[in-house]
């Protein structure tokens, strides 16, 4: 347990370092967050053990990748599956750092494509309703913005920022929230989060990066908001 609360510590401090202009209250949240995760890992470890824990998995394969929202040249090499919580401050900061690098250097030059899944973590209330609303936006051609939005601005996922988002995006936004109420889309994030919980995602942001197999992928397993030169390692590596 100390060795992963660790590695989440060291994947949060380098890009914020990186970061000049980080507040008091990102920090802040950084922190709590960072407790939240410890606390539920000591939960998990004061439970009765049934069996020998088991290793960390390393590699993860997913076969079909259709329906998933994706960008990029679906014939691309390599393959880059995210497991997001759009309330999570690690998943904003590979939103605001690592991502745009990757979308300039790989997704839009047809190297990579980019697939886009949901892990709500329970001790985030706005993180269901946040995941269900990209889908819903996805509904008039407008996952990637509201994706966007929300991932820059975690602290902003009730249902009037989002609501306000959408009508800056100039979506219907009666259609959204009669979407976003009638929890459209809960079965299908549950889904995603079910097969994160199989392949051994254990925190957000997670990866699987990789070469890309068909409509699937096989790669690495990657967990943590890491610097952009780290994932572009992992992308030579699976060439």
């Amino acid at each position: 347990m100390k060795k992963y609360f660790a590695i989440l510590l060291l994947a949060a401090l380098p890009a914020a370092a990186q970061d000049k202009t980080i507040t008091r209250d990102q920090a802040d949240e950084i922190i709590k967050e960072l407790r939240q995760i410890r606390q539920l890992l000591e939960k998990q470890q004061a439970k009765p053990a049934v069996a020998p824990q088991e290793e960390q998995p390393t590699r993860a394969r997913i076969s079909d990748l259709s329906g998933v929202s994706m960008l990029g040249s679906k014939d691309a090499p390599l393959t880059i599956v995210e497991y997001t919580d759009y309330q999570c401050p690690f998943c904003q900061r590979f939103h605001i750092t690592a991502y745009p690098e990757i979308k300039k250097n790989y997704i839009d030059t047809g190297k990579a494509r980019f697939y886009s899944k949901d892990l709500p973590l329970d001790f985030h209330p706005n993180a269901m309703r946040a995941a269900q609303a990209a889908h819903c936006a996805g509904e008039q051609g407008k996952f990637w913005e509201l994706r966007d939005v929300m991932g820059a601005n975690p602290d902003k996922l009730d249902m009037g920022h989002i609501l306000g988002f959408a009508s800056d995006l100039k979506l219907d936004t009666l259609k959204m929230q009669d979407c976003i109420n009638a929890d459209k889309y809960k079965a299908r994030v549950e889904k995603d989060v079910a097969e994160a919980m199989r392949i051994g995602a254990s925190g957000t942001p997670a990866f699987i990066v990789g070469k890309s197999s068909g409509n699937g992928v096989d790669g690495e397993l990657v967990v943590g908001a890491l610097p952009f030169y780290m994932f572009e390692q992992k992308l030579k590596d699976a060439k």
